[in-house]
């Protein structure tokens, strides 16, 4: 048995499968929809549940905001012995055909944020694995609403300063949204080899005049965040199902 230094997690409560989201309070919120959910730790930022949804046993861990802080997470868990992550979080949208309140199943990240550039070279890309896109996908048809995978960027920046971050640019290239960590748990989970997936609730708009009406307190992004956790924990179901077949 093996204490994680950070998460503070022992290796004996570890499980193959783990979702992960930045706010402890929503990792709270999908613990309570498990079954003999359990609280192993709360250290820092990183707040961290175990439980079973049908059969399947996982954990849920919140990282924070950013990259640096959400790799140490990433990196933890991995050597506890996870096999499978799945990021469940928030982005701003890039197309009004997107609307706050859609859901966006990540396929890559463009690397545009720091932590990356320390771990891989420039033109090494960040990319989820397909059985679990794939499985993520299916679980958020199911859910209904609007549902894209596709293209997402991670960036540093979350207020602007003098720079210009070239949202438009993301947005030609065919970039659906912007968030702050995918990239991160992709290159990570490549690195390390195991699998990782990510799901997005747009929570408003990027490079828009509408970005001025950002409230990701809604009851639309709110119903949003429901239906991506639902798609995260139907598509572990999904892959467990397939690794038993």
């Amino acid at each position: 048995m093996t204490l994680m230094p950070i998460l503070q997690i022992h290796t004996e409560d570890a499980a193959e499968y783990a979702i992960v989201c930045g706010d402890p309070n929503r990792a709270a919120l999908i613990a309570a929809k498990l079954d003999n959910a359990r609280e192993l730790a709360f250290s820092r930022e990183y707040r961290t549940f175990t439980g079973e949804i049908n059969g399947v046993r996982l954990l849920v861990t919140s990282h924070g905001v950013g990259s640096a802080g959400a790799a140490v997470c990433f990196e933890e868990l991995i050597r506890a012995g996870v096999k499978t992550l799945i990021r469940v979080g928030t982005a701003g949208s890039y197309s009004e055909e997107h609307p706050a309140g859609s859901l966006i199943v990540s396929t890559a990240a463009v690397r545009a944020e720091g932590l990356t550039r320390g771990l891989v070279p420039d033109g090494y890309p960040a990319v989820g694995d397909g059985d679990v896109v794939s499985a993520l996908y299916a679980s958020a048809l199911e859910q209904g609403g609007i549902v894209k995978k596709g293209l997402t960027v991670s960036l540093d920046v979350f207020f602007a300063g003098v720079e210009e971050v070239p949202h438009r640019k993301y947005k030609q290239a065919g970039v659906l949204a912007v968030e702050m960590e995918i990239a991160a748990l992709y290159v990570v989970a490549s690195l390390r080899g195991v699998r990782a997936g990510a799901i997005v609730a747009l929570d408003g708009y990027a490079d828009s005049d509408l970005a001025a009406t950002y409230d990701p307190h809604t009851n639309v992004v709110a119903d949003a965040v429901e239906r991506e956790i639902q798609a995260a924990l139907g598509a572990i179901v999904k892959l467990a199902r397939a690794g038993q077949a």
